[in-house]
């Protein structure tokens, strides 16, 4: 009986495999096509680049009426460019019998040096790599790291280790988002803003300790009591190099000059409860993620502020690439079917 329950359960995932792969055949074949459409429609534009914007405008209305969600603007133009980076139809097609999805061409796009693009298209294919370890390896540099190494062992044993969790990382293609809106198929996607936050705070604190620079993790939620009062610190890094803590206050709405004042504050507080002696003052950075954007501030007390110009900026990351990194992580999560107007509502309910 225990062989023959085991045989049937690999029927049934040899066929779940087979609509996988001819669902995601389909879907990024006929994105491709699109792009190659869209293209060869604008080419017919007197003004182009106004008649293209036109394009997109229109189609995101007419395909949403029709199809659904998954035809923003965003992804259109996105279609239009899978096709302007990919413009060999070949090239894509021989990648997708090696289980290569949407969104892992979502990812090559964003690299802009074609060599870079092409090897880890190549390698994402032959090493069957998964979407999260396609995107990790993008992101530290693995490719022009491996280039300029003498012993490149070393560096691919690194990344092999570094990736371990994600190399198994198969997509169930039934409730994968991308799929399930190119199939029209309802996704009920609830993020509370508490799981909005915790997964940006993920990704921020991934973000700061690979930076190199000498970022150490201390604690989230850091409790703070005083005689009166108990606070709750979203993120603290302590950093080996400056010798000073770093503290993060993330925030879901418009920047107030109370969440500034507060922020300073929590600086202040945190120079008076755990600065030990030899420490440079506390740094703060306070982030919102607004509907339509995000925004970074630096809070540091004037008695440090010649201090943070002097020393403490090589080695922090710049206000700009702190709201790039949160937009990304948002970006994905839109992706996701995430959407901020369902969670702020939330919020409010």
């Amino acid at each position: 009986m225990k062989e023959f329950v085991q045989e049937i359960k690999q029927l049934l995932n040899q066929a779940r495999e087979k609509a996988y792969k001819a669902t995601n055949t389909a879907m990024v074949e006929a994105y491709w096509s699109v792009g190659k459409r869209i293209i060869e429609e604008e080419q017919h534009g007197a003004e182009r680049a106004q008649y293209g914007a036109e394009i997109i405008k229109t189609l995101s209305i007419e395909l949403s009426t029709v199809f659904g969600r998954g035809f923003s603007e965003t992804n259109i133009r996105n279609f239009r460019l899978f096709y302007l980076t990919f413009p060999a139809i070949y090239q894509i097609q021989q990648t997708l019998s090696a289980k290569l999805t949407w969104s892992h061409f979502q990812l090559l796009m964003r690299v802009n040096d074609k060599n870079a693009r092409n090897y880890y298209l190549k390698e994402a294919a032959e090493q069957n790599w998964g979407v999260r370890q396609l995107e990790r390896n993008i992101n530290t540099l693995y490719y022009q790291r491996l280039i300029s190494s003498q012993h490149q062992r070393p560096i691919k044993d690194e990344m092999l280790e570094n990736t371990k969790e994600f190399q198994h990382d198969n997509h169930d293609f039934i409730r994968n988002p991308t799929v399930l809106e190119f199939l029209n198929i309802p996704t009920n996607y609830g993020y509370t803003e508490k799981q909005l936050e915790q997964s940006l705070i993920n990704n921020l604190q991934h973000f700061l300790l690979e930076l190199g620079k000498g970022f150490a993790f201390v604690a989230r939620q850091k409790h703070i009591r005083t005689e009166t009062s108990d606070f709750f610190i979203d993120l603290v890094f302590y950093n080996y190099i400056l010798k000073c803590f770093v503290i993060i206050e993330l925030k879901t709405d418009k920047i107030t000059h109370q969440d500034i004042g507060q922020l300073d504050m929590y600086v202040r507080m945190f120079d008076d409860l755990e600065r030990k002696e030899g420490d440079n003052p506390t740094i703060g950075i306070l982030l919102c993620i607004e509907t339509d954007r995000t925004i970074a501030k630096y809070s540091v007390l004037n008695e440090s502020k010649q201090l943070f110009a002097s020393k403490y900026l090589p080695y922090l990351p710049t206000e700009e690439e702190l709201v790039a990194e949160i937009e990304r992580e948002k970006q994905l999560l839109r992706e996701q079917g995430v959407t901020y107007g369902t969670i702020l509502r939330n919020k409010t309910d």
